[in-house]
């Protein structure tokens, strides 16, 4: 039946459609007998029916549906019935009541609870919800009691073209090759519909272009663009817009519809050939240009971008093939002409040159376009200029023999004025070079000389710098490199490599090699060196030696017989004459140092000295040494020992034993507490002999000794010990240099820390007539006594 509305009007079909969904569907026969079936719900208990109901074979409801239908956006003064449940229990006796649960009931759908119609009291969207899930009940009208089981149900939304067509990922941008064939695909587009892709067509688009033609097209269902036109020009126009539009129910008129852009790009092939500016191009460079210069540029333009304008620059032609060089410059793209070797104004004036420029990158399928490269033609005009010096070589290389005489030509150097006007040259030495001021040169000619005495084996090589100066323009200079090989002569004596000492065993036997020595000589014969070795004349029947020539150019030295006792002599001395092979030949004499050694068995040197012999056997000189040197150490050890104890046994004070008085210390200044460290120390006023003045002193602190005190008396000999105190005060201030040292204590504080205040009435602002002692009385008789005194004392002061 939807298939039947579909081309009716809106406001037709929908009551249609409606009560159409409220009629109910064709369904078989009911039973005979009451079978009460409920919308969707399963049969009763049997259990539950008659013995009338219970013969019946199969027991069916009275409606088989359980979906219904309803229209979105619908928005009619009255609710929408979307449909009627009932069931067959109902007699119409209005004692069954229909409740309904699920999505949406109470809110969006309402169900009349007597005849079971269910209203939509909301405007319904598809894309918002497409689907409801319900459950209806049939329950007792008094007691709220179901009669059978609930049922499930679904009402669908049914949809309407209420959404037009979307491009979620507008706008679009594309790309395709200029000259494309016709029909080359370019990109695709996609727009989306809200609606129901199934139901009727509200979601089937079709695509066309708006703006954009003739040059695309666009496929209507798959909304593939296409190239409408061949070989189109990017030279000539390289964006084009394309407008594009998606509409809905198939293209038919009354459908919605959306649009969008689409900006086509064309990009670059290569299609066009370089072509120069230009067909003749002049330039002018100066004769003294220096190599590698740019001398000027050309270019050719190509319409093209990218790689495929990129050209590369070639000399094809020309008479300056061989002088001039082109390269091509990749980002300005044009060619830079550069000198490769000098310029001669006088040789040659101008030149001519054929330049081409090519594509780098060329597309076959434009070969039929033509060759894809051009030609052009350079003129260059070579300008005079003042050019420096030229040296008829670039180096110059000189020999010399180390004994040349002074002032002797070692050889020449040459140059000129390469310039029409050919000035004067003049040579000189760069000193820098030539520090020592080895040689000279003749500043007409170029002869150089030698001004100092060469020696080979010093230095084998000069190298110096000639400098050519033009007379009519200083300022025209040319350098040329010039080394001086200096050749040897046979000027030094053939002598020792090094110095050599050789060893004998006294166990050794005749014919045995002692050492073998080699030579050097600072000279460099061509054929290299060949060394004679002889003995001196007075020593050719040496009876302990001989020489043997080796074919290595060394010497061996031989013993001719055993026996040797370094008792009898422990050195020998043994001169060798040695000869070169030059011309005239030239010899020394070295000597060579043979010790006669005491040695192993097997030939192992163990000594060489004399002295060995009398050490005793198994006792070597090294622990002799480490036996001496511990006796030293214990004899130090002991000597210091008794040199402590003396100082330590001996008095501090000169006195005699016998005699022995109290010592009497002075308690008349108040001390510092317990943190004074320096308090007087008047343990020095101990010797009573010293009233005498005989008694030596010592210049030392003296340790603090506290004797047992003794009552008062005189000391032996009758000495008054307050007399004794007076003669030692006297003679500690006459002498400022004799112990103890007068010192100043300052007494203005206890100490830190001290939990008793100051005992000192120094720093007390008030005298004593001040001051009252009353408060002794109360510390009993014999402190009221001292409080009369000093009460007495302060008046007697004041009076």
């Amino acid at each position: 039946m939807p298939e039947r509305l579909a081309g009716m009007p809106l406001d037709l079909w929908t009551p249609l459609l409606v009560l159409w969904m409220a009629l109910p569907p064709c369904a078989p026969a009911a039973p005979t007998g009451p079978a009460p079936v409920f919308l969707g719900g399963p049969p009763l208990d049997p259990s539950r029916l008659s013995d009338e109901q219970r013969v019946l074979n199969r027991s069916k409801r009275g409606w088989v549906w359980n979906q219904m239908f309803v229209l979105e956006e619908f928005s009619g003064p009255e609710p929408i019935l979307v449909g009627r449940l009932h069931t067959d229990l109902d007699p119409g006796s209005k004692k069954i009541k229909y409740i309904l649960s699920g999505d949406g009931a109470g809110t969006i759908f309402q169900i009349n609870d007597i005849t079971g119609d269910i209203h939509a009291i909301k405007r319904l969207d598809r894309e918002e919800k497409a689907e409801y899930t319900l459950t209806a009940q049939a329950v007792d009208w008094e007691t709220n009691k179901p009669l059978e089981p609930p049922s499930e149900f679904i009402i669908k939304v049914q949809d309407i073209n209420d959404n037009a067509p979307e491009f979620l990922n507008g706008p679009y941008h594309a790309t395709v090759p200029e000259m494309s064939i016709l029909g080359t695909s370019v990109t695709n587009v996609t727009a989306t519909d809200a609606d129901d892709p199934v139901y009727g067509n509200s979601a089937k688009l079709v695509y066309s272009i708006l703006e954009g033609q003739p040059y695309f097209s666009i496929e209507p269902e798959t909304a593939i663009i296409k190239t409408a036109l061949p070989n189109m020009d990017r030279e000539a126009k390289e964006e084009y817009l394309v407008v594009i539009q998606a509409k809905d129910m198939g293209g038919h008129s009354g459908g919605l519809s959306g649009t969008t852009t689409l900006t086509v790009t064309l990009t670059d092939v290569n299609d066009n050939p370089p072509k120069f500016a230009q067909s003749l191009y002049h330039f002018s460079v100066p004769e003294d240009v220096v190599l590698g210069t740019a001398i000027g540029r050309v270019k050719a333009n190509d319409q093209d971008i990218g790689e495929n304008a990129q050209s590369s620059y070639d000399i094809i032609d020309g008479d300056g093939t061989a002088l001039f060089e082109i390269t091509s410059d990749a980002q300005a793209q044009d060619g830079i002409i550069r000198l490769r070797k000098p310029l001669d104004f006088e040789t040659k004036k101008s030149y001519t040159l054929k330049v081409e420029a090519a594509n780098v990158h060329v597309d076959p399928r434009f070969s039929s376009r033509g060759p894809f490269k051009d030609t052009a033609t350079v003129k260059i005009v070579v300008e005079d200029a003042d050019e420096p010096p030229v040296f008829s070589s670039p180096t110059y290389l000189l020999e010399v023999h180390e004994n040349a005489a002074l002032n002797s030509v070692i050889g020449q150097v040459t140059a000129r004025d390469p310039d029409i006007t050919s000035s004067p040259i003049r040579f000189s030495i760069d000193r820098h070079t030539d520090l020592e001021r080895q040689f000279n040169i003749n500043a007409d000619d170029g002869k150089i000389t030698l001004a100092t005495p060469l020696d080979r084996e010093l230095s084998v090589w000069h190298n110096i710098t000639i400098i050519a100066t033009e007379i009519r323009n200083h300022s025209q200079i040319s350098r040329v490199p010039v080394a001086i090989k200096v050749l040897d002569v046979n000027d030094n004596a053939p002598e020792f490599a090094s110095e050599y000492e050789a060893f004998l065993c006294e166990n050794g036997k005749p014919g045995q090699v002692i050492q073998t020595v080699s030579a050097m000589d600072k000279d460099d014969p061509k054929n290299g060196h060949y060394f004679l070795y002889s003995l001196l004349p007075e020593m050719v029947n040496n009876p302990n030696f001989t020489i043997k020539k080796n074919e290595d150019n060394s010497l061996s030295i031989l013993a001719k017989h055993n026996g040797f006792n370094r008792q009898k002599q422990e050195v020998y001395l043994l001169p060798i004459i040695i000869s070169d092979s030059g011309n005239p030949p030239l010899s020394s004499t070295s000597t060579l140092t043979i010790r006669v050694c005491g040695c192993s068995s097997d030939g192992v040197v163990q000594s060489c000295n004399v002295e060995a012999y009398v050490l005793p056997i198994g006792l070597s000189m090294g622990a002799l040494i480490a036996i001496l040197a511990c006796i030293i150490l214990l004899l130090v050890i002991v000597v210091l020992f008794v040199t402590l104890r003396r100082h330590k046994n001996e008095p501090l004070i000169i006195k005699d034993d016998e005699d022995v008085r109290e010592n009497i210390i002075r308690y008349d200044d108040e001390g510092g507490g317990e943190e004074d460290t320096e308090a007087f120390d008047i343990a020095t006023l101990q010797n009573p002999d010293g009233v005498s003045g005989l008694a030596p002193r010592r210049d030392v602190k003296p340790e603090l000794q506290l004797l047992p005190r003794r009552g008062p008396g005189a000391g032996p000999g009758g000495v008054d010990v307050d007399e004794f105190i007076s003669v030692r005060l006297h003679e500690a201030d006459s002498d400022p240099a004799a112990p103890p040292y007068d010192s100043i204590q300052v007494y203005g504080y206890e100490g830190r820390g001290s939990a008793a205040g100051s005992l000192s009435s120094l720093g007390s602002g008030a005298s004593d007539s001040d001051q009252s002692f009353d408060y002794l009385s109360d510390w009993g008789p014999r402190f009221q006594r001292l409080g009369e005194l000093y009460a007495g004392g302060a008046g007697d002061a004041d009076t």
